[in-house]
């Protein structure tokens, strides 16, 4: 190698050298910006004195609109309390089952209600404690003694085929239980309430809209299968907002709040061991 080309390689290695330098410190310089324009979640909600909560408006007992055109429900209830405990004014934040996981990592929610806790969603997001109970049941006439899984034996059980309610009633069923599959949700109900079948399982947000809306049937919950609580969904690492939903819960759990939303929209007591 030359003295040119030595002076040349050499004048390569400083440059190339310079050039990492420059691009770590400004990577660590935006990283550094990142963060701090990342501001805590509370502390935000605080000072715009708002806190947006993504709920579903098309999903009776917990939301849905009512009479007056307002949302009313069991999550509008708890956004209600959340707002109040962080002295801030609740917007409500319309989401679907598609939109609503863009939404809080887009920041267009703080949080969101009525998410179910699946390793998956652990990943991605955090929980708060739970505050709802969701869960299949089985649902029948006040007048017919059924306690259990024995007393379906002779018994006719309406369900949507295929799904989880069938799944979950035939696991436990008696061989003499009369179970009656319908190609969806609607048929399940629609059977019961005809009085083409004693029985039917569906979630607790379903047989307490029919409870509400069809008092002359009077159905009542006999006992609960497949069990999935509701929580606040959460962005990652706001541990000081999941703390104050926390407080919110537990304390709306100690005092009876929590308890009287439930009574108010599944038309059952929140259970103990929630």
């Amino acid at each position: 190698m030359t003295q040119a080309q030595s002076a040349h390689s050499s004048t390569r290695r400083v440059f190339a050298t310079l050039a990492a330098a420059l691009a770590f410190t400004g990577v660590g310089a935006l990283c550094a910006f990142s963060s701090a324009a990342q501001a805590d979640a509370l502390d935000s909600i605080a000072k715009s004195g708002t806190v947006r909560i993504g709920v579903f408006e098309d999903y009776p007992p917990f939301g849905s609109i009512g009479p007056d055109m307002k949302p009313q429900g069991y999550d509008i209830d708890v956004a209600n309390l959340i707002g109040k405990a962080l002295n801030a004014k609740v917007e409500l934040v319309q989401v679907t089952g598609d939109n609503r996981m863009a939404y809080l990592a887009d920041h267009k929610a703080d949080m969101l209600l009525s998410v179910g806790q699946t390793p998956e969603r652990d990943k991605v997001i955090d929980f708060s404690q739970p505050y709802a109970p969701y869960y299949l049941a089985v649902f029948g006439p006040k007048s017919l003694p059924v306690k259990n899984a024995a007393d379906l034996a002779g018994k006719s059980i309406s369900v949507a085929r295929g799904t989880l309610e069938d799944l979950s009633v035939t696991k436990i069923a008696p061989p003499s239980a009369n179970i009656k599959r319908f190609d969806d949700p609607n048929g399940a109900i629609s059977a019961f309430l005809s009085g083409q079948v004693q029985l039917m399982v569906v979630g607790n947000d379903v047989g307490a809209t029919i409870l509400a809306r069809h008092p002359a049937n009077d159905p009542e919950q006999k006992f609960s299968l497949f069990s999935s609580p509701d929580h606040v969904g959460l962005n990652k690492n706001e541990p000081r907002l999941k703390q104050k939903v926390d407080d919110v819960i537990a304390k709306a759990r100690k005092d009876g709040t929590m308890n009287a939303i439930s009574q108010k929209w599944l038309r059952a007591p929140l259970p103990a061991d929630l």
